[in-house]
């Protein structure tokens, strides 16, 4: 008998505890707009990520979508690869970057990858060399992972950036970004600075 009832709060626990995710899952999309702003998808650095992606032509909430995703807003981050700061740059793209003029290098040193305006700078330089070179947003998303090269390799096989992708941690890196853009999107309709 005891054994039974062990065994039935032993199936219990796991559904308890995917109902207990649902729950928090839901709380977190209805959660209020400065909530979900303050907790989990901040914004730092707003005037850089302004005036870099204003410069270069991309969208400041792309750009907080891979900072979010990349670094967590850790402006110290380093990978195991080598990248550095908020948007893990390489700094080997960096330095490409200061060589062909696209960035200041007077204004924002390539080796400095640390500081958050220098690494925004760089990064939005970065996403616009992606942008200018494919076609669409998630093209420019596997790129900036997986490098451009990989991308138009795929492409050339046929289909959509999605069903081409060959390496699984950048269709994951894909949908985390896309998700993270998505919600800041929604979030941040009228300015970076909504509190």
């Amino acid at each position: 008998m005891a054994r039974t009832r062990f065994w039935r709060w032993y199936r219990t626990i796991p559904i308890m505890a995917m109902l207990l995710v649902a729950g928090l899952s839901f709380g977190f999309v209805r959660l209020p707009g400065a909530l979900g702003r303050r907790f989990l998808y901040p914004v730092s650095h707003e005037q850089a990520i302004l005036e870099s992606s204003e410069r270069h032509g991309v969208d400041p909430l792309l750009v907080c979508a891979v900072i979010k995703c990349e670094s967590n807003w850790d402006s110290t981050a380093v990978s195991d690869a080598g990248a550095v700061g908020l948007m893990q740059l390489m700094p080997a793209t960096s330095a490409e970057l200061a060589n062909y003029g696209v960035v200041d290098v007077w204004g924002y040193d390539p080796e400095n990858l640390t500081d958050p305006a220098t690494n925004i700078e760089y990064g939005c330089a970065y996403l616009s060399q992606l942008q200018s070179r494919l076609g669409s947003t998630d093209e420019v998303i596997a790129a900036y992972n997986a490098g451009p090269g990989s991308v138009e390799g795929w492409l050339a096989e046929g289909g959509s950036i999605s069903d081409a992708i060959k390496f699984p941690e950048t269709a994951l890196y894909l949908k985390r970004v896309n998700m993270t853009y998505e919600r800041y999107q929604q979030l941040y309709t009228s300015s970076l600075s909504e509190r």
